[in-house]
């Protein structure tokens, strides 16, 4: 798949295709749906397909701080969009002045001028240009007008529910993992690269692959099982705590892996961690010794839980 940064980096050889447009956090089953439609169309059209994401997200540059956790970062989509065989990713830089773009600017400028847009597909709530002045019926009217496509592709439901990233980080908030994972159609993970961290763990037992987080909202924090997947493809078992670290006074997110029997250098390497079962909340110990006794009675739970979702896998297989 190829990623495209920006509008400015748009050539002639990339007229012509079939378009999606939307955030796609978590490229969820009902994303998927949507993706799956797109890629049909390129082939009934002959043309690549396309997604257009924004970088950050639009509530990012509305609300700060107060905007909604993200379930994946732009590294994850690119991975989770190419899986679904997608052609072309173009991520566009969200900004106000992006924002004050008109709708009738968008259209004309963005999807015939630049695309030559064949056909679209949108989600049932798609609005767009300065003030989300721009609604469905405006891109029907300018498909007539301009040749292309245009599709409205009604929310995907599972069960009687909508899937949608709002009830997964409802989910993720409630420690619903299983309902989490059936809306995405995979575990919830954390990806990122291993940094340095203070070396407090292996002091105490418990050395840890430490993983800054990008992003100062998480969906989750508290300690976990996990599953690790590592950069050369291994998969590893252990407990992970995503928080702030308040014995030791920890001033950002931060994602801590301890792995079970393993014993090898991962810093620099880029890990997945999926959550398995969650354990406890975060919490502050008077000591870094209580830290210890409670780290060893996590090391236990996480891993009858790791034992008990294996066993409950291979029942379904």
């Amino acid at each position: 798949m190829e990623l495209i940064r920006g509008i400015h980096n748009l050539r002639d050889r990339h007229r012509q295709c079939v378009l999606t447009i939307g955030n796609f956090d978590g490229v969820h089953l009902g994303h998927q749906a949507v993706l799956r439609q797109l890629v049909a169309k390129a082939k009934v059209y002959g043309v690549p397909s396309m997604v257009m994401v924004f970088e950050p997200q639009p509530q990012e540059v509305f609300a700060g701080d107060k905007a909604p956790a993200r379930l994946s970062l732009l590294r994850d989509k690119v991975r989770l969009l190419s899986q679904m065989g997608i052609d072309r990713l173009l991520c566009v830089q969200f900004n106000h002045r992006f924002a004050a773009i008109s709708a009738s600017r968008f259209i004309s400028h963005l999807l015939v001028e630049k695309l030559a847009i064949r056909y679209l597909v949108v989600g049932d709530d798609f609005c767009f240009g300065k003030g989300r002045q721009g609604q469905y019926q405006d891109l029907v009217t300018a498909g007539n007008d301009h040749g292309f496509d245009v599709n409205n592709t009604h929310s995907f439901m599972l069960q009687q529910v909508r899937v949608s990233s709002t009830k997964i980080r409802a989910a993720l908030a409630d420690n619903h993992l299983d309902i989490a994972e059936s809306l995405l159609g995979h575990r919830y993970a954390l990806t990122g690269r291993v940094v340095h961290g203070d070396a407090l763990g292996r002091t105490i037992g418990f050395p840890t692959a430490n993983v800054l987080m990008k992003r100062q909202v998480i969906p989750v924090q508290g300690v976990y099982a996990v599953e690790t997947e590592l950069a050369d493809g291994t998969q590893v078992l252990g407990m992970a705590n995503i928080g702030r670290r308040p014995t030791v006074k920890g001033t950002r997110p931060q994602l801590e892996v301890h792995l079970f029997d393993f014993d090898g250098d991962l810093y620099g390497q880029r890990i997945k961690v999926e959550l398995v079962a969650k354990l406890r909340e975060e919490q502050r110990f008077a000591s870094v010794d209580a830290l210890k006794q409670q780290l060893e009675l996590d090391k236990i739970t996480a891993r009858q839980q790791l034992v008990s979702d294996t066993a409950s896998a291979q029942q379904t297989i």
